[in-house]
């Protein structure tokens, strides 16, 4: 598997013995054109192959009926569809879907379905496990894995899309397991696919990247060309609390990602969104909404509350409604353009990584 183009070329796909097998998630409509007249096929059959996958759902070369037999024969022996199972799926009542993926090394990511009205939401994940290790998080309690690769991000993205036909995906967020931004060329090469007319076609501006903040990350996804949303996920409104609740808080300073924010909206005209997770008792009280008001007017944002899914094991609590309801109006007292995020599918373990981690100590405990 990898995240290169085929068109950047790649010595160890032409070993004699062993083939390598293409992920076409992985690839472009370019560096498939080149791949297919390489071998000899007229340069159409890339739109053909890319309009089966990502407009018509197809699930093998077979079901691909305007190629000649021979050309979906060859194509089976060297390029793959998909590249995981679904080994677990969860439905709760308000339409959310989560789905836990096992790849061809046994590793295991998540990716959910989030309906709401007309948007269907894809919420995906760049790593598997995560270096960050929020304190209140499922997703780094084991740490990271690995990378995954664009053709792997955009698979989790294909899926969900097949959950909402026959209506369209119609919105993308970088949420799920892993921070995004250390897995830079994987993500910025999916957002691409995923945006693309010949991928599956969201738009830009549906798109959203979420990182916990990397400040040289943010500024070069500034330079990128691409409208999408970056959503910086702060959780406290200083120093200090924001050093207990993530770790990697310790070598970046807010007025860094202070700075790092103002430049993606001088350079994008994009508002960042400024993700706060309430916890109870930790980081909402009135003090913290005053606090946090004072970052926020330093820069063009917007302000995303988002309650608390607890977590078996971890001692976090979600806050009351009142507690919730105060915060969003000191803060808006303030004015500042926040919402409150609606919980959904709190009985499927929604929340990034508790359907793995479940899973997991399932297994593991089967075992013994």
């Amino acid at each position: 598997m990898s995240d290169t183009p085929l068109s950047q070329g790649d010595s160890r796909r032409e070993a004699a013995d062993a083939p390598r097998r293409i992920a076409v998630f992985g690839e472009t409509l370019d560096s498939l054109t080149g791949w297919l007249q390489a071998r000899g096929h007229k340069r159409f059959r890339a739109g053909q192959i890319l309009e089966w996958i990502y407009r018509h759902g197809a699930e093998s070369f077979e079901d691909m009926t305007n190629l000649p037999k021979r050309t979906r024969a060859e194509l089976a022996d060297w390029l793959d569809l998909f590249e995981s199972q679904v080994v677990a799926r969860s439905e709760a009542r308000d339409g959310t879907i989560k789905l836990l993926l096992r790849w061809g090394d046994a590793t295991t990511t998540e990716c959910v379905l989030i309906p709401d009205g007309a948007r269907r939401t894809a919420c995906i994940s760049t790593q598997v496990g995560c270096p960050v290790g929020c304190v209140f998080c499922a997703s780094g309690l084991d740490g990271l894995q690995r990378n995954l690769t664009t053709a792997e991000i955009v698979e989790q993205a294909v899926r969900i899309s097949r959950l909402c036909r026959p209506e369209r995906l119609t919105n993308v967020v970088f949420m799920g397991l892993g921070e995004p931004l250390a897995n830079y060329a994987s993500t910025v090469g999916a957002v691409r696919t995923i945006n693309a007319e010949w991928g599956p076609h969201v738009a830009a501006r549906k798109i959203t990247v979420s990182t916990v903040g990397l400040p040289k990350q943010m500024r070069r996804l500034a330079g990128e060309g691409l409208q999408i949303t970056l959503a910086l996920s702060l959780h406290a409104p200083t120093e200090e609390l924001r050093q207990r609740l993530i770790p990697w808080a310790e070598r970046i300073t807010l007025d860094e990602l202070v700075s790092a924010a103002r430049f993606y909206f001088d350079s994008t005209g994009r508002e960042v969104t400024l993700e706060y997770i309430l916890l109870g008792g930790v980081n909402d009280e009135p003090s913290h909404a005053r606090e946090l008001a004072g970052l926020a007017k330093q820069m063009r944002c917007n302000v995303n509350l988002i309650p608390y899914n607890p977590v078996p094991s971890l001692p976090y609590v979600r806050p009351s409604e009142e507690s919730q309801q105060a915060f969003l109006h000191g803060l808006r007292a303030q004015g500042i353009n926040a919402h409150l995020r609606h919980s959904r599918g709190l009985e499927v373990d929604a929340a990034c990584g508790q359907l793995r981690r479940r899973r997991q100590t399932v297994e593991v405990k089967g075992e013994k």
